[in-house]
Parts: structure tokens; sequence; C-alpha cells
């Protein structure tokens, strides 16, 4: 168990008493760049090296949006008139072309002679706190983690005897034949040195991976597979991987991980306080307590999944996820698989997939305290912006930009579609990858200058899109496209998704917002006036699509409809009661269609903000009861720990917050969805969009609120007792005790 007291232990980590046999059980280390999967068992040690610019060239890399603008008119003609399926051949005519695949770079391997008995002895466990997993084998320890500020794996194995064979491996499952590989051996008057490069078939591109051994005491030899050690107290290892064109200068990187080291002794306790600094800084800014039994806390991660209704269950996942989410993120937000694969053969390539699962695993950034998770994305997006304004030329003939469905991290172009994914009709996606954006700026009471550029951008772009109108003279979204779905009696392209409404809507005026007093807000403000409302259906629900004689299919995992909802603000019960009826009878008749965790999730993240609960525990229920999380508790996309996916365990943190605590600038609602089952708790750190930071206690009897705002400000406070005003003064605590809820 790691360190404090056993509530504290259970809720920022997690052990087990048997070694992983398998990658996708391994313990999890990352920050943001480098990743670290840690498994093995008592003589094997095992770390699987990751990085977020690891993706195989695939002939994908050069490839183009599809330039159909001229053929627009056109498509846009057959439509209104009603012809269902035209844009079934609104292609080039390529066939689907998926991104760049996301790999493993290669395995660090300590061997040992095998003990009897050993296995009885062992125990591994990760802290939450300090991204540190640990193995104990007897009086043999071997520690991990990823420094987030060396930006270098760091492991360190201590015995009083320790005979082992260290080698570098990139023989990972579905490596592809054909890669050029190269192996390099030095010894050192400290240990020795090991590097490897590998070059993909037919490119120029490679990646090394170069790991500095320090060893103290014993004997340190070459062996075939790389070096042996013989007698030694200790061995510290640090590792980095690098892709690149051409040949890598291995020198330089050794001479860099050497000027890691200090001076002085206990190299591994420096390096370890210089990376807390920053990542137990940023984990403990947000916990979660929901008063569980003691007992069920001390549980191993895998005997605790097996109590799926317990609330130490969720409490661990909350903790879990918060770990997971931040050691993905730095040089990028999560991938499909957050930052780790110990397979070549990723599914789905491994992508960030914009249409919902980046957007869902980052739900949390802004409300539970990440600004690094909220940094990452912005850095992807904006150095992807100049293919999106290529996305934007080439597919409608537009100025300003339009985000890809799919992206493999380096290219922000629009090539993964077909007749079934039609996803370069999809205009929707900058304003939900702008959203956490714009929300961070909310919490910190400033407009960061990068957002406000990329908002005027994706206004332009609906500025030249936005040319047709129906009858009553309001704007036509056409084509329009709802991920990943399609009306009963029609094709995958339509008209007014009920999605792309509500972000253009969005986008608009939250431009609009961002460039006051300017010509192009009025002119963006106006735009936005002339979108068509929403419909409701003949069923009482939110349409999917608002235009008439487009009939909903419920039966599908993705609930794009319900982007008003969430993650946006313009449904809700307070301002739009009878849009929020229509949208819960959405809920409602929503299938879940292949039972993915992310369907489920995204399901509770509408329910929470309907205000209800019920829904939300059932969603929860769902995947808790799936056995969709591995004893490392990162997830899978299906039931049965079915596909390696980040979405389930990323996502629940965001979850458990919008069910206790929502805000937007000008209100904040306290429980708004709180399940039956967790009837006391306590959640800290929150931070809300109108700048205060908020502690919540709760119990069946009473309800306590700690505000401390950055800024003076008027919000509206939403409880189950109704609507009272709140004046908040910058620099003040203001404590709120409600009654029964």
């Amino acid at each position: 168990m790691t360190g404090g007291s056993a509530a504290e232990s259970a809720v920022h980590g997690t052990w087990e008493p048997l070694p992983a046999a398998r990658w996708e059980d391994a313990f999890l280390s990352g920050n943001g760049r480098h990743g670290a999967l840690v498994f093995g068992d008592p003589d094997d040690d095992r770390v699987i090296v990751t990085h977020h610019t690891l993706v195989r060239p695939n002939g994908a890399e050069h490839a183009r949006p599809p330039h159909l603008a001229a053929r627009l008119p056109a498509l846009q003609d057959r439509l209104l008139a009603g012809d269902l399926t035209a844009a079934e051949d609104f292609t080039d005519g390529r066939p689907l072309q998926w991104v760049q695949p996301f790999h493993p770079a290669f395995r660090t391997r300590l061997r040992s002679r095998s003990t009897a008995g050993a296995e009885r002895d062992y125990r591994r466990s990760v802290d939450f706190t300090t991204g540190e997993t640990t193995a104990h084998r007897g009086d043999r320890r071997s520690r991990v983690f990823v420094s987030r500020a060396d930006d270098v794996i760091v492991q360190h194995v201590t015995a009083a005897d320790l005979t082992l064979d260290l080698a570098q491996e990139h023989q990972l499952p579905g490596a592809p034949a054909g890669l050029s590989v190269g192996h390099g051996t030095l010894l050192t008057p400290d240990g020795a040195l090991l590097n490897l490069r590998v070059r993909y078939p037919d490119s120029d591109h490679a990646y090394t991976g170069v790991t500095l051994a320090v060893v103290t005491g014993g004997t340190t030899r070459l062996a075939p597979t790389g070096v042996r050690v013989t007698g030694a107290t200790e061995v510290l290892l640090l590792t980095r991987v690098r892709r690149h064109t051409g040949e890598l200068d291995v020198a330089a990187e050794t001479r860099a991980l050497q000027a890691l080291l200090p001076d002085e002794r206990q190299p591994y306790d420096t390096l370890l306080d210089r990376h807390l600094a920053l990542h137990r800084t940023a984990y403990s800014r947000v916990t979660l307590d929901l008063r569980a039994d003691a007992t069920e806390r001390a549980l191993p991660g895998s005997e605790l999944l097996k109590h799926p209704g317990s609330p130490a269950l969720l409490e661990r996942l909350f903790a879990a996820g918060r770990h997971h989410l931040l050691s993905a993120s730095g040089l990028l937000p999560p991938r499909l698989t957050g930052l780790w694969t110990g397979d070549w053969n990723t599914a789905w390539s491994g992508a960030f997939t914009n249409d919902a699962n980046l957007n869902l695993q980052t739900a949390s950034a802004a409300s539970a305290a990440l600004p690094e998770v909220t940094d990452a994305l912005a850095s992807l997006i904006h150095r992807q912006l100049d293919d999106w304004r290529e996305n934007a030329r080439a597919v409608f003939g537009a100025r300003g930009v339009v985000a890809p469905a799919h992206s493999d991290g380096e290219s922000g172009l629009s090539y993964h579609f077909s007749r079934e994914y039609p996803l370069q009709l999809w205009t929707a996606g900058a304003d939900w990858l702008l959203k956490p954006l714009v929300d961070h700026d909310e919490t910190r009471g400033a407009r960061d200058p990068r957002t406000a550029a990329a908002l005027a951008e994706v206004a332009l772009f609906y500025e030249d899109f936005l040319t047709r109108t129906d009858q009553d003279g309001q704007l036509v979204v056409v084509p329009s496209y709802s991920p990943e779905n399609r009306p009963a009696n029609g094709s995958w392209g339509a008209v007014n998704a009920a999605m792309d409404l509500s972000a253009a809507r969005h986008a608009l005026r939250t431009a609009a917002d961002y460039h006051p007093g300017t010509p192009e807000a009025d002119r963006w403000r106006a735009l936005a006036d002339r979108l068509p409302p929403h419909r409701v259906n003949a069923d009482g629900a939110l349409a999917e699509w608002a235009w008439p004689g487009l009939e909903d299919t419920y039966d599908h995992r993705h609930l794009s409809h319900l982007y008003g909802v969430w993650p946006l603000d313009e449904i809700n019960p307070y301002d739009t009661p009878r849009l929020a009826s229509a949208a819960h009878r959405a809920l409602q008749l929503r299938g879940a269609e292949n039972d993915s965790a992310h369907g489920h999730l995204h399901h509770a993240l509408v329910a929470a903000r309907l205000r209800d609960g019920e829904r939300v525990a059932h969603a929860l229920g769902q995947v808790l009861d799936g056995d969709f999380f591995h004893a490392s508790l990162m997830s899978a996309h299906y039931p049965n720990r079915d596909v390696y996916n980040a979405d389930a365990a990323h996502t629940l943190p965001g979850v458990i917050v919008e069910a206790l605590v929502q805000s937007t600038p000008d209100r904040l609602v306290l429980l708004p969805a709180l399940p039956a089952a967790y009837p006391q708790g306590r959640l800290t750190g929150i931070r809300t969009r109108f700048g205060a930071e908020l502690d919540l206690t709760w119990t069946p009897d009473t309800t306590v609120a700690v505000l401390r705002p950055s800024r003076t400000h008027h919000v509206e406070l939403r409880t189950s007792s109704g609507t009272q005003p709140l004046e908040l003064v910058a620099g003040e605590d203001r404590v709120l005790t409600l009654g029964a809820r």
C-alpha cells in the first residue's frame, strides 16, 4: 500500500499482490510526452516506452483533404430539393484512409535469476500522487516514474545482490516486417549506455531510444542482448526516445541524460523531487471522498473492481482517472489509448478522435483544475490551424477553419472519411475542440488571444458557409452531419443537424464576445440570430435533425444532437425548460447501440445537466458493472475489457464533477444530479466558470459549500431548495450552509 492513512492510500493509489501478465494490466506513468507501461514478474521487470509523436508513416502523412468546393453548390441544391442520398457521392472516390497509427517504441527489460517462491512475496503498486510505480519482492525493490520536470523515464532497482541482464527490445506485438533496427551498447565508467534505432519501412522517419544505466557496486559487462550486471546494489536507468529523420546525435542525447544526474548521492530521490513539484501539485488540486468503507478502500484494484456498487471503487476510479489524464497530457492531450499502448495494432489507429472521444476525455479539465490538459489541447489545436484552413478551402471553398474528425497529432487535414462516415462534411468540430479553452478562460477570468484568434476564424468560416436559406428566410446548414448517425429515412449527409446548429450559434456568439465593439462582432451575432431553432419531433423529443421530414434513429452510441445540453449551456432546465424537457425525452429514447464506454458516460454527462441523478447512476452502473476496467484501472472501449481505450478512465471524473457541481459565468448549481448511492461525501478544489474555487461537503441533512472567489461577481445559486442571488467579493471566502436536499 502507498504511504499515508489507509483511506488516503486507497484513494490516491492502487496495488496488486500478483504480477501483471499482460501489458493491458500494466501500471501507468507519464509526463504528457513520454509514457511508461510498467509490468512483469518477480524476475523480469518490463517497461514499455511510448511517446506522443510516435506515429507510423503509412502514406497518410501526404494525404490532403478532398477538393470538393466546386461541387458544393450542386450538392446543396440536391439536399434542399429533398434528395436524401445526395451526399453519398460527394467525395473524390478515394477509399477510407486511416490516419498514421500510434504505436509503442520499445521495451526495456531487466531479467534476474529465478528465486523459488518469489511470487508469494511479490507486490506492485502505483501512487497517483507521485506517478510512481513500485514492485517489491524480498529485499528487491523496483521503482519507475516519468518525470514532468526532466522529460525522462526513471527506473531504479535496488537489492543486496543484483544479478541481471538489461536489454532494449523493439519486438512488441504487431511490429511490422521491414523495420530497420540497430543496437548500440557501450560500457561507461558508471555502468553502460544502450541505444536502439528503428527506421520505418520505405521512409526517412526513424526513432531512437537511449538508456543510460548507472550501476552501483558489482561488475557490468557486455552481453549478447545488452549488458549483464553482477553483484550490484543499485541500478538506475534513464530512458528517452526521439522521433527524427536522418541520424540522431546519440552522443548529445547521452550528455543530456548525464546532465540530469546530481553530483550528490541519491540521484533517484533528487529526480523524483523535481518531478513531484509539478505532478503532485497538479494531481492534488482536487480530491473526492465518498465516506467509503475502510475495508473496501484497502482492497487492491482488481478486487475492488468486483464491488461495482462500492463508493470506494468510485473514489479509486476518480483518482485513477485524474492521474491517467494528467499523465497523458502535456505535449498533446490524450489519444484514444491515453499515452500508452503495448501493441502496434491499436484500434482506430490510437488517434485523436474529435467527434466525441477527445472531447469527453477532457471534460473535467477546467472544472477539476487541470490546466495542463487544457494547455495540451490548445497545443494540438494551434499547431494544426494551417491544416484546418486547408480543410475549409478544399471542401467548402470558404475562409476560416474546419477541424478534422480524426488526427494523428501531426496532421490536422481531413482525409479520413467514407460513405458510411462522411466526416469531411462535419463542421462542428472546431467549436467543440475550442470549448474547453473558452471554459478555461472563464475560470481564470482572462481571455487568451490565441483562443480569440481561433474563434474568429471559426466565425469567418460560418460567414462563408451559411449562405442558403429556407422558405422562411432562416439560414440552413447544408450539408450537415450528426456524428456518427443518420436519419432513419435518409443518408448520413443531411440538413440542419442539431449539433451543427448549436455549434454554429455558439461559435458565432462566442467569437463576438471575444471581439467586443467590433463590426465583426455585430455581424457574427446577426448571423447567429438567423439560424433556425431546434425542432421537437412527434415523440416530444429534441430532433437530431431540425429539418422537416427527417426521422430520428434512436439506437446509437453518440449523443451529438444533445451538444446544446452538454458541453454547451444553450439548453438547460432554467432558461429553456421546454427544450430541456425535449432533450430529456431524447435522452430517454436513446439506445446504447454497441455498449461503448464513451456512449454511456456521454449519456451521464447530458443527464447530469438535465438534473437526472437516476439516469446518471444508471449510466455509471453500465460501466462499473460491465467489466470495463483493467487491473491498472485503465479502461476498455467495450464490456469485458474488450479493446484498450482511455474514454471511460478519463471521462469518469468529469461525470462525477457534473453530478455534484455545475457552473456558468453567472450561475452555480449544487448537487444537481447526485446518485442516491452516494448520500455523503466531500469534493474539494473545484474551479467555477465565474472565478471561484469551491469545496463541497454533503450529508443527507446538510450541504456546505465554501467559495473562494478571485473576482467580484453576482451569480445565481441553484439548489434543490430553489434559487437565490449570490454576491461574491474577490478575496473574501463565502460559506453557504444549506438544509436537507
